[in-house]
């Protein structure tokens, strides 16, 4: 399809030209230091750190690395909450000319292990209560062993919120990130990255498919969807904080939450991680203006006792990402708050967000399967159609989603096979299933190994979750295919009910069946208390497929 039609949905300032994408994210933050340095450019709790606050730190940090041994190229893993060190960290690896490596801090000990034996850090920067679980993680291979740099939890800050911090770690004998931040830099100065093709940071995917891998995400990957962020939303020209509701071990927080804001120069709110009192909090001290969360987590929000409109009166844009919405969830988020959500879509592989619904802009709903539109493809980018043979389809008609632009990864760590496969010449293959209407905007049908087949006939879970999603009753809903003698899978739907409220099964199935053909009717139904989630906010549809401890047949 021809790039043009999809432009016709672009503002002035998303066609803008991506000034200074073509260097390093350090010469993004130099330039922020530059030009912004007495500004606030984090707010965690009751502490605000400036630009020239980040720039001394991660210049201490990066010369006691230096002084250890880190050479250009090398990795520092990061297994941190949202806080002010794990950027300070981010920056100090590439001003010592190193990549950083995200770590969950849910994972354990065999995650981390698989982690650290492929990424080979030279150190670890890692919590304090997280120390046994990299020690012995570290301890169980024989040619890793790195550094520990240990981080306080209720350092920089002082109000030591128990509900999302925990009380401080016994001692664990390592060296602390405090003393080492204030290292002096020698005069030799730091060698710093200066290729925007280096490696940046390596992220490794959810491995749902299989194990792990770390898709290389560049300096200008990084640099280049800041600047599109930017300019799609107007961050540079409109007023208030960014929040960081994503972790920053995930995409989303490094780039739509921590490039973002350096780029456009504006402060980051942090809360640790996603707590939903925590964060109206810090929303009613901080007053942001942009943040980009998982619905999951505006549904949280929402439904936190005594939530009202003016809790959401600063911001000025609110984007989902990480999974497609229902319309009804943006109806009844608009009706809350009076925002509009937009829908974003992107991957680990894309550098986050690379389809989206431009600013001032709301997206339609295709009439004929009632899917809301994630967007168009943002500046820069190429989205098409592959059928199973990688031909493109014509407009309309479902296949893969296929991305190419300067924000895909270049392949995966130590991964050549797996790395030529997925970033073809023509595209990445994303292995989510969708199409694109004549104007330009793309649906999300769903993830391709998630089609269940019922008696021969596909059922994508997303069309019949949008629907169970327009129940007044029903607050989250997952679909999966399950085992089943006759029709070889069938449709189960779990789902968690709003407070105060209850479900029929005899209703529910009117309700379905008066909105769906009868092979897409759930014919099992179950109730719990909360759907099992990743730490970004994703619905795990493949935990829902066995048996579900607790739940309740409708």
């Amino acid at each position: 399809m021809d790039e043009a039609v999809w432009h016709r949905h672009y503002t002035k300032s998303a066609k803008a030209r991506l000034e200074g994408a073509d260097g390093t994210m350090l010469d993004v933050f130099r330039s922020a230091v530059a030009l912004a340095g007495d500004r606030p450019a984090i707010q965690y709790f009751d502490t605000t750190l400036s630009y020239a606050d980040l720039d001394r730190l991660s210049d201490g940090l990066a010369a006691a690395l230096i002084a250890d041994g880190f050479a250009p190229g090398d990795r520092l893993a990061l297994m941190l909450q949202n806080m002010p060190q794990f950027v300070i960290a981010m920056l100090a690896a590439w001003k010592a000319g190193g990549m950083a490596v995200t770590i969950n801090p849910m994972n354990r000990e065999r995650e981390v292990e698989g982690i650290l034996a492929d990424a080979t850090p030279h150190s670890v920067v890692v919590l304090d209560a997280l120390v046994p679980i990299v020690r012995a993680a570290a301890d169980a291979l024989d040619a890793v062993a790195p550094r520990l740099i240990v981080v306080g939890a209720d350092r920089m800050q002082a109000r030591n919120d128990r509900r999302v911090i925990p009380q401080p770690a016994p001692d664990v004998s390592a060296d602390t990130f405090d003393a080492l931040a204030e290292t002096p830099v020698g005069p030799g100065g730091l060698p710093g990255v200066s290729d925007a093709d280096a490696v940046a940071l390596l992220v490794y995917t959810s491995g749902t498919t299989g194990k792990p891998k770390g898709a290389m995400l560049t300096h200008r990957n990084l640099a280049t969807n800041a600047r599109i962020i930017m300019h799609w939303y107007d961050l540079d020209k409109e007023p208030g904080a960014v929040l960081a509701m994503a972790p920053f071990f995930h995409v989303t927080g490094l780039v739509g939450h921590i490039a973002v804001a350096i780029a456009a120069r504006l402060p980051l709110v942090l809360t640790w991680r996603f707590e939903p009192g925590v964060v109206l909090d810090a929303i009613a001290e901080y007053r942001p203006g942009f943040t980009i969360g998982a619905m999951t987590a505006y549904v949280a929000l929402t439904n936190v006792p005594g939530v009202t409109r003016d809790h959401f009166a600063s911001f000025h844009t609110i984007v989902s990402g990480g999974a497609a919405v229902p319309p009804a969830l943006v109806a009844s988020f608009k009706e809350l708050t009076g925002l509009y959500m937009h829908n974003g879509y992107g991957l680990t592989e894309t550098s986050a967000g690379v389809i989206a619904v431009p600013a001032g802009r709301e997206a339609p709903v295709d009439p004929a399967s009632g899917t809301l539109a994630v967007g168009v493809p943002v500046s820069e980018t190429h989205a098409w159609i592959a059928d199973d043979d990688g031909h493109p389809v014509a407009i309309g008609e479902i296949g893969e989603i296929v991305i190419s632009g300067p924000t895909v990864a270049s392949g995966y760590w130590q991964r050549p096979e797996e790395s030529a496969e997925a970033m073809r010449a023509d595209g990445f293959r994303t292995g989510d299933i969708g199409f694109v209407d004549a104007q330009g905007w793309v649906y999300v049908v769903d993830r391709k190994k998630d089609m269940i087949n019922a008696a021969g006939y596909k059922v994508w879970p997303r069309e019949v979750e949008d629907v169970l999603y327009g129940h007044p009753a029903i607050r989250e809903a997952a679909v999966v295919g399950v085992v089943d003698a006759y029709r070889g899978e069938t449709v189960r739907a779990v789902v968690s009910l709003r407070d105060g409220q209850a479900l029929d099964g005899a209703a529910m199935q009117a309700w379905c069946r008066d909105r769906l053909a009868a092979y897409k009717l759930p014919r099992e139904m179950l109730i719990v208390g909360e759907l099992p989630k990743t730490p970004s906010g994703k619905i795990l549809r493949k935990d829902l497929r066995g048996d579900i401890v607790g739940a309740v047949r409708a």
